[in-house]
């Protein structure tokens, strides 16, 4: 299968709706490269939330391949990167408005519901879920099954 296009420069709306076609068609590992362009060419104080996307991409598409020591392993960090965005905003993180950490800005409190349209939380808990079936065996993961709802909703019936 060909690889996605590099190095194309999308708004975090386009990021998030791409990435969510891919991942329904069963091509995480093109999810993954749609999140990985994000995370370098987008501002840096939202490289953090592509990253941690990129990586739970490419722990489905590990786990996909049968790899499920590399799949869980990755499943987990892209989950725990995500969570971590929700406590920037803690006690003694950066903070300000508009900033990291403020209302509004990275890591700001709203940063543990949704982000770009992202349901965080929602994408964290399927990561982590995921991470502990392909860690309990049974082999190779269905993409398409087990494809992650970005925003929370249901994929859209045809």
């Amino acid at each position: 299968m060909a690889r996605q296009p590099e190095g194309v420069v999308r708004t975090p709306a386009e990021t998030v709706r791409e990435a969510q076609r891919l991942l329904d068609a069963g091509m995480p590992f093109h999810a993954h490269e749609v999140f990985e362009d994000a995370w370098k060419s987008g501002p840096q104080e939202a490289a953090a939330l592509w990253r941690a996307l990129a990586q739970v991409a490419v722990g489905l598409t590990h786990a996909a391949r049968g790899n499920a020591v590399g799949g869980a392993r990755l499943l987990r960090r892209g989950a725990d990167a995500l969570a971590a965005l929700g406590r920037v905003d803690r006690p003694g993180g950066p903070g300000g408005p508009g900033g990291p950490g403020g209302p509004g800005g990275p890591g700001g409190p709203d940063a543990g519901v949704a982000r770009y349209g992202v349901d965080v939380p929602g994408v964290v808990g399927w990561a982590r879920e995921l991470a502990g079936r392909v860690e309990a065996g049974g082999g190779p993961v269905d993409p398409v099954a087990e494809a992650p709802r970005l925003g929370g909703a249901p994929p859209p019936s045809i």
